[in-house]
C-alpha cells in the first residue's frame, strides 16, 4: 500500500508542476519585455499560477500522504504586507510545509536558492520566473584570493529585493544555510543541541535594501516528531505529525543598518540573530515534550 501511495503520490506532484509550469515560464520570458507594467502583470499572473499549484500539492497531500498538522501562533498577519520568514532546515519537506502554513494568509513564499538549483529541471526556470534570488556563496578561501567578490551577495540580494518593491512578497531565508544533518552539526560545533549555527549575512542584507518596507519578520520552527523525513518519506506517507510554531515579530529599527560595513551593527545583529536561535532552541525542546 505504501508503495502505491507513494507512486500515485509522486505523479500528482509531477503532473500538477508540469502543468502549471507551463503559464508561469510563458510569465517569466514576457516579463523579459522590458515594459514595466506590463512586467507588473506578469508577476502577479506567474505568482497566482504559483499559488494555484501549491494547493493543488496540499490537496495530493491530504490525499494521499495525510498528515496531522499542528500550527500556533499564526495570527495578525494578512495578504497585502511585506513579510520577511525564517526557519529552521532540516529537510526538503520543510518547503512544502511552509507553503502549506502559509498560501493565501501572506503573499506567496520567495525563498533565496542556491545558484545550482537554477539548474534543476522544470523547477529551475519556474523558480527563475517567480523572481526567486539565486546565490553564489563566496567562500572565505574565495575572499582571499579574490577580494572583489565581497559585496557580489550584497548587489545580489539589493537586485532581487528592488523587484519585491513592487507588489507585496514573503521573502523567505534558511538562516542556517543549509539543511541539517548531524555530521554537519558535529562539524560547526554549533552550541544549539538541534539546530545548526544561525547566519546573520542573508536577512542582515534584506533588511538593508528593503527593512523600512518589510511589516513583520514571521519567525517559523518546523519539528518532526518521528525524526527528520526526505522527500521520499513524505510522499511514501510515512510522515505522520508536523509540528509548526509561528511567531510574528515586528521589525524594529535595530534591525536596519549597514551589515558590511558597520562593524557594531554587524555585531550586534548577530547578537540578536543567536538569542533568537537560544529561543528557537527552546521552542523546539518544548514542541518535543508536547508529545
Amino acid at each position: 500500500m505504501s508503495v502505491i501511495r507513494c507512486v500515485f503520490s509522486f505523479l500528482f506532484y509531477t503532473i500538477n508542476t508540469l502543468i502549471w509550469f507551463v503559464p508561469i515560464f510563458v510569465c517569466g520570458l514576457i516579463k523579459l519585455i522590458p515594459f514595466k507594467p506590463l512586467q507588473n502583470a506578469m508577476s502577479w499572473i506567474a505568482k497566482q499560477c504559483a499559488t494555484i499549484w501549491v494547493t493543488c500539492n496540499t490537496f495530493n497531500q491530504k490525499l494521499f500522504t495525510p498528515y496531522r498538522l499542528t500550527v500556533t501562533g499564526l495570527d495578525d498577519i494578512k495578504l497585502k504586507d511585506w513579510y520577511l520568514v525564517i526557519a529552521n532546515h532540516q529537510s526538503w519537506v520543510d518547503i512544502l510545509v511552509l507553503q502549506r502554513v502559509f498560501n493565501r494568509k501572506i503573499p506567496f513564499l520567495n525563498f533565496f536558492l542556491k545558484k545550482e538549483l537554477l539548474y534543476v529541471p522544470i523547477l529551475g526556470l519556474s523558480w527563475w520566473a517567480l523572481d526567486f534570488p539565486f546565490m553564489t556563496r563566496t567562500s572565505k578561501s574565495q575572499l582571499k584570493k579574490n577580494p572583489k567578490l565581497r559585496g557580489k551577495d550584497l548587489e545580489t540580494t539589493r537586485k532581487a529585493c528592488a523587484k519585491f518593491k513592487e507588489m507585496p512578497v514573503s521573502v523567505v531565508n534558511f538562516v542556517e544555510g543549509t539543511r541539517f544533518t548531524a555530521q554537519k552539526h558535529e562539524r560547526q560545533k554549533s552550541p544549539f543541541p538541534r539546530l545548526l549555527k544561525p547566519k546573520a549575512g542573508g536577512i542582515a542584507f534584506v533588511m538593508q535594501a528593503m527593512g523600512e518596507q518589510i511589516s513583520k519578520v514571521v519567525n517559523v520552527t518546523i519539528q518532526y516528531p518521528q525524526g527528520i523525513p526526505s522527500f521520499l518519506d513524505f510522499i511514501c506517507g510515512k510522515v505522520k505529525h508536523v509540528q509548526v510554531h509561528v511567531e510574528i515579530k515586528p521589525v524594529s529599527p535595530e534591525l536596519i543598518g549597514d551589515y558590511t560595513g558597520d562593524n557594531e551593527f554587524r555585531v550586534r545583529f548577530q547578537s540578536e540573530l543567536n538569542r533568537m536561535w537560544e529561543q528557537k532552541e527552546h521552542t523546539l525542546k518544548e514542541l518535543e515534550e508536547k508529545l
